[in-house]
């Protein structure tokens, strides 16, 4: 597992929280911090040796980004996951990532063209071994980073800071769930039609192609893990 130095200089309070934020975050993407689990701060500034000033700016951060809930007299906890969770993420990334796909496409220049080749490159030489955390950790991050290059040129950052939460909610459940599963040829091949279509500039065509691509995935994780999550969870 991944282990980030949190004493490491320089020391600030704003790198400190920014430390703490990517260590529980990548404890939640990964499953180490179980979904529904609860954080204790006080646990938790223990075992990271932290103060809880920094503690608490970073949660608040996952808090706005939708991985930790805050309730009343029940703390701070780890969002569930759920169908109807997965089914939300989807629905709104199908609104927003074909709407910035077509942003991108009339906007973008060959800059654009060349990050989203490279990107699609980079993802297709990246293996995805079953089993081997960091290597899903890296096709997920170089998937991540594809799907940012298409719609890179939207020029909307409000859109782009959405898609980001969007994506850790998403990615949380294939981090816990695919680890057995390879990567599969139909991927590969959605992402390269995704990306011909885009920089041919044939946006109708981009854009529905990555709408049936998210289609198909969030389906995939759908059948994956409804067997594992309570009834009330569905």
């Amino acid at each position: 597992m991944t282990t980030l130095d949190l004493t490491a200089k320089p020391a600030g309070k704003a790198t400190i929280a920014g430390r703490i934020e990517a260590r529980l975050r990548h404890d939640i993407l990964h499953g180490v911090l179980a979904p529904g689990a609860r954080l204790n701060l006080d646990t938790v500034r223990a075992r990271m040796d932290v103060g809880l000033s920094p503690l608490r700016e970073a949660v608040t951060r996952l808090v706005a980004d939708g991985l930790v809930e805050v309730a009343a007299q029940r703390g701070y906890t780890v969002t569930p996951i759920s169908i109807a969770n997965l089914d939300e993420v989807c629905a709104l990334r199908l609104e927003l990532e074909p709407y910035a796909l077509r942003r991108s496409i009339a906007n973008g220049g060959l800059d654009w063209e060349s990050a989203v080749m490279g990107a699609l490159h980079r993802l297709n030489r990246t293996d995805r071994v079953p089993g081997n955390t960091a290597s899903l950790a890296e096709w997920e991050a170089a998937n991540n980073a594809f799907h940012l290059a298409l719609i890179g040129r939207c020029d909307m950052p409000l859109l782009l800071k959405i898609h980001h939460s969007l994506v850790g909610m998403n990615d949380r459940y294939r981090h816990i769930y695919l680890k057995a599963v390879a990567i599969q040829r139909e991927v590969i091949d959605e992402h390269v039609a995704i990306a011909d279509a885009a920089v041919a500039r044939r946006a109708d065509q981009a854009a529905a192609r990555l709408a049936a691509h998210i289609e198909r995935s969030t389906a995939n994780l759908r059948r994956l893990i409804a067997a594992d999550l309570p009834a009330d969870a569905l």
